[in-house]
């Protein structure tokens, strides 16, 4: 199907798709795309990347791509941005990857996400070069969830992408990390959801001079923000967002991925030791499953590239189709309730509170 054709098809939601990205490409993305259309019946996906090959491959995935009620199309695009490419390469020299034209399609308005599992440096550098950042943000945050207690997860920002950040920063990214809680939780509370600082206690006294300042500016931010929470609350559900800079972010994101990991094959291989252990796992069984469910990092995959002019997802480069489809319903979630909006209307009114009184 060519350009014309595809924009004519675009719909309330329409997601574009890096067929191409991640480790393994079109085996995890084509039956990922299968499955979410079949559980979301008015989205379409537009899939990127070489076309010969997604078309050989979609048949073997049950991914209809011909037939008149077809929901899924193509975009060719000639070059793939691999998971050591430079950024040079990948914002330079690559311009028609499959990264690039999926979020190409969202600044044309073909498609109202892209959703990639490329490289994360890449994706964040082409998708602020190709779409720009809200007006009222300095810099683009990258966030995720983490397992909790509630089992619905608590928003984790900046993961990675700023190392170095000001109070002013963080406080832009407790707007955005804000308006993604709102915009893909339920049962939150009426005020909104709860905001928390990451630091080394709960005193005010507590953390660095950025920290300090940036407690400072959050308390008379438009948000529902609590003050100080240390780590363990991030995983007890006291909290729906966790604010902090990208070096401490993403030191945590690793050091729980790792963890969650440790756990779940050392509960695992003690059950495996003997015969007596095997019969108290059978009975345990219902309470093992539903562990190992709410530790399941597939399940909260999908990291959000937070204060871009467009919805786009990182997907997990090595994620399996089941956590690839997760990244997909996280990006529907966005553009389904007006991610975006909520985002303009916070940083309207930060700006309202800042302007000089008359």
């Amino acid at each position: 199907m060519n350009s014309a054709d595809t924009n004519t098809r675009v719909n309330a939601f329409t997601l574009a798709i890096d067929a191409m990205g991640g480790d393994a490409g079109l085996p995890v993305t084509l039956p990922a795309c299968a499955h979410f259309l079949a559980t979301h019946p008015a989205a379409r996906v537009i899939l990127v990347g070489d076309e010969p090959s997604i078309r050989a491959a979609a048949t073997a995935h049950r991914l209809d791509l011909n037939s008149a009620n077809s929901r899924a199309s193509v975009q060719h695009a000639s070059e793939v941005v691999t998971m050591d490419d430079p950024l040079e390469v990948a914002l330079r020299r690559k311009k028609d990857s499959s990264m690039r034209v999926a979020i190409n399609c969202v600044k044309d308005g073909r498609a109202q996400a892209a959703v990639s599992a490329g490289n994360t440096g890449a994706l964040m550098a082409v998708a602020r070069f190709v779409l720009k950042t809200m007006d009222g943000i300095d810099r683009p945050a990258i966030a995720s969830f983490m397992p909790n207690h509630t089992g619905r997860g608590t928003v984790v920002l900046d993961l990675g992408a700023n190392v170095d950040c000001t109070a002013e920063h963080l406080q832009q990214f407790a707007l955005l990390g804000s308006a993604l809680a709102d915009a893909t939780m339920s049962k939150l509370d009426a005020a909104g959801p709860r905001v928390g600082l990451l630091n080394i206690g709960h005193e005010d006294i507590k953390g660095n001079e950025v920290v300090k300042a940036a407690a400072e500016l959050l308390a008379h931010t438009p948000i529902h923000y609590i003050g100080n929470v240390e780590g363990n609350q991030i995983f007890s559900g006291d909290v729906d967002v966790v604010v902090c800079d990208g070096f401490v972010g993403n030191v945590l994101l690793k050091t729980a991925e790792g963890l969650s990991n440790m756990v779940r094959h050392k509960l695992v291989g003690e059950f495996k030791k003997n015969i007596f252990r095997k019969i108290g796992a059978f009975f345990a069984l219902p309470a093992i499953n539903a562990f190992r469910k709410d530790v399941d990092g597939r399940r909260y995959n999908g990291a959000a590239l937070l204060g871009l002019r467009g919805v786009v997802v990182k997907s997990h480069g090595g994620a399996d189709a089941f956590a690839f489809e997760h990244a997909l319903a996280r990006a529907h979630d966005m553009v389904e309730r007006h991610m975006l909006a909520t985002v303009t209307a916070g940083l309207s009114s930060l700006h309202a509170n800042d302007a000089p009184k008359q």
